[in-house]
């Protein structure tokens, strides 16, 4: 069926940059959800009138938040080859990719969480601080799954972002679709391997977008 529509792709070569593009944004998604979460909260709870109110903190992760986010993805994984290196110990490859995606999505994730802590009730915070809740308290059992919805559609968008710069990390060697799409497909001027990458990484968005979707409806109980 493949070599039907496309006759120049090599199923083989094809299922094995689908992979490397599944394994890159799930363990960048992981590691976003973290990195983001931990700025998130940050961001919040170092605000004014909040329970960590610091300026000087506040400020200093805004700053980290902002300037991560105005970097161009492709200029990002040059300057981050030195510590892709140190830790990964090469430069090439799909696991290579993984620190430059964390680091590039994390802070705009970061952003979602604020806004989705934002949006929580400020009157439920201030009825579990009068009955004497610890800020861990306050955090996992008031913060969390208040916004539970609103950090699973923010993740959701980030994932697809997270594709989207898989494609772009394989122009530089890091594998995936968008390798084999830039290296087989474009230098070679073969446009069934671009078509073929190009249709694959729609239907993963479109999967991902709908699991998103889904986590997102059954957890909101408004």
């Amino acid at each position: 069926m493949l070599k039907d529509l496309f006759p120049n792709v090599i199923p083989e070569d094809l299922w094995e940059a689908t992979l490397e593009t599944l394994y890159m944004t799930i363990i960048s998604v992981i590691g976003t959800l973290i990195l983001g979460l931990i700025l998130g909260l940050l961001l919040f709870l170092t605000d004014k009138g909040n329970v960590w109110q610091n300026r000087f903190v506040n400020f200093l992760t805004a700053v980290i938040v902002n300037v991560f986010r105005a970097i161009p993805f492709i200029i990002l994984i040059l300057l981050l080859f030195p510590f892709t290196d140190f830790i990964i110990g090469t430069i090439r490859g799909w696991e290579a990719a993984v620190p430059a995606l964390i680091i590039g999505a994390g802070p705009f994730y970061a952003r979602l969480v604020e806004i989705g802590l934002k949006e929580v009730d400020k009157g439920v915070i201030e009825a579990a601080k009068a009955m004497g809740a610890k800020t861990n308290t306050i955090i996992f059992k008031v913060l969390l799954p208040e916004s539970m919805p609103a950090l699973i559609s923010g993740l959701t968008v980030t994932g697809i972002a997270l594709i989207g710069y898989t494609a772009i990390a394989g122009v530089i060697g890091a594998g995936g679709l968008g390798s084999l799409a830039y290296l087989q497909g474009f230098q070679r001027r073969d446009f069934d391997v671009i078509l073929a990458c190009t249709i694959l990484i729609i239907i993963i968005v479109f999967i991902f977008q709908f699991i998103g979707d889904l986590l997102s409806k059954v957890i909101d109980k408004r």
